[in-house]
């Protein structure tokens, strides 16, 4: 008799239960990406990209690019997202296309990713928050655990208040870099006009474009996230595609504002390797001030990346549990909270917070979103190929031209982070490979149930 390998297993059958709720719209959506791409980097990689490029054009330019970059990459992704309605993001299109071992590898790496990201979050509202109230700075590690908890316990009272609390975050968040950008421009205004240094050979300029373009791109990760929420979306067909869409372009309106604002107030030499760019305009602008402006602008920010993450961080373990591989993370509360996901992750979140270990395990997600994007963008075509009278409500724009360029610029930016830190790539597949054997397991225990 032949071994059955576990690719080849049917999905074990989950007992009737209750399901998550069908009630987001496309502002929810819109929302929820806003909520996870926008935070602290915008307010950090000006300074990187303005040390890399010689002129306010060429900075301009590659906002502009990553956007449209970005923008492709939402048209792409769509089409499954209204095609699969079922939450859990990538590792559910990445499981239909090309297996279920891959769609695990897939999920395992990006609920890691996500609760390091969760916890990495909380420990910068911890710091922040010493330096508001001095007295709570011996407190940072026990403040970044309570915030990281509270956000749990509160998407543990149902999926609605979760929702609404991600509406509210993310115009909080969008008003505020309104109002910053604003400011720029309205008490700004002394920056000067720098030439691009006619020193600069054109070598060492591509060099500095490819370096801005990564970082860059690395800045709009995040636009994803209604496609996390598949399921719970009322008309995913039609709402899924307006919320990647609509997500992307408020993030770039906002990325290109806020940095022609930076370069309104900051000459370009003022920007170039400032840890910090926002402080330095903020101060430029509202004095001492500027440096308390900004913190508490960094806070607002990132309360709606906790929530987005807390969010998208139970949905990957709901979907691998829908898989039949972990069926108790399958597990849905009548409020629509997958309850079992939403624990598992909270503690692995408040480890990586109290331990500090979340700076290791940051240090490899890089690889891992340029690679479960790649695998992602390549399920499009397979799926085209192998499921082609699949309804599909909306199909990708300029396919497959549009799907084609973001799939070739993943597997590009893929091979720059392994050449660029191979020694954390290293460590990055190292823990892929761990995914197989638990992976083997949990299909052995699922084919026994």
């Amino acid at each position: 008799m032949t071994a059955t390998l576990p690719e080849q297993q049917s999905q074990v059958r989950l007992p009737d239960q209750r399901r998550l709720l069908r009630i987001f719209g496309v502002a929810f959506g819109v929302a929820v990406a806003i909520g996870n791409t926008i935070g602290g980097g915008i307010l950090r990689t000006p300074g990187e990209i303005a040390s890399q490029l010689p002129s306010p054009f060429l900075i301009m330019t590659l906002w502009v690019t990553g956007g449209v970059y970005a923008l492709l990459g939402a048209v792409s992704l769509a089409e499954l997202g209204a095609m699969i309605p079922k939450s859990g993001g990538q590792t559910v299109f990445v499981s239909r296309a090309l297996g279920r071992y891959a769609g695990f590898a897939v999920g395992w790496s990006d609920w890691i990713s996500t609760c390091a990201s969760t916890a990495f979050v909380s420990i910068v509202v911890g710091e922040y928050a010493g330096f508001l109230v001095p007295a709570a700075a011996a407190w940072q590690t026990a403040i970044a655990v309570g915030v990281a908890t509270a956000f749990a316990l509160m998407h543990a009272r149902g999926v609605k208040l979760a929702s609404n609390t991600q509406l509210v975050t993310s115009a909080a968040k969008t008003v505020a870099f309104l109002l910053l950008i604003a400011a720029c421009f309205v008490l700004g205004g002394n920056a000067t006009t720098e030439p691009a240094s006619a020193a600069v050979r054109s070598s060492s300029l591509l060099a500095g474009v490819v370096i801005a373009l990564q970082a860059v791109i690395y800045t709009y990760d995040g636009w994803t996230g209604p496609i996390y929420f598949s399921e719970e979306v009322k008309n995913p067909g039609r709402d899924i595609p307006r919320a990647m869409v609509g997500g992307v372009l408020a993030i770039t309106a906002i990325y290109v504002l806020i940095n022609a604002a930076f370069l309104y107030v900051l000459p370009v030499s003022s920007m170039a390797g400032q840890p910090l760019v926002a402080a330095t305009a903020a101060g430029a602008i509202f004095g001492e001030k500027g440096d308390l402006v900004i913190r508490l602008l960094t806070i607002v920010s990132m309360l709606g990346a906790i929530n987005a993450l807390t969010m998208m961080a139970p949905r990957v373990l709901y979907a691998i549990g829908d898989s039949g591989l972990l069926p108790a993370a399958h597990k849905v509360d009548d409020r629509g909270t997958p309850t079992v996901s939403l624990l598992l992750s909270t503690i692995v979140v408040v480890v990586f917070t109290a331990t500090g270990t979340v700076n290791s395990v940051g240090a490899l997600a890089a690889f891992f979103f340029v690679a479960n994007y790649t695998l992602s963008f390549l399920s499009v075509f397979v799926l085209r190929q192998k499921e082609p009278n699949t309804p599909r409500p909306y199909r990708a724009w300029g396919y497959p031209l549009t799907t084609g360029t973001v799939l070739l610029g993943s597997v590009a930016f893929l091979a720059a982070v392994v050449l660029g830190d191979t020694r954390h790539a290293l460590y990055a597949i190292g823990l892929l490979a761990l995914s197989y054997p638990l992976f083997l397991l949990l299909a052995a225990q699922a084919s026994r149930q």
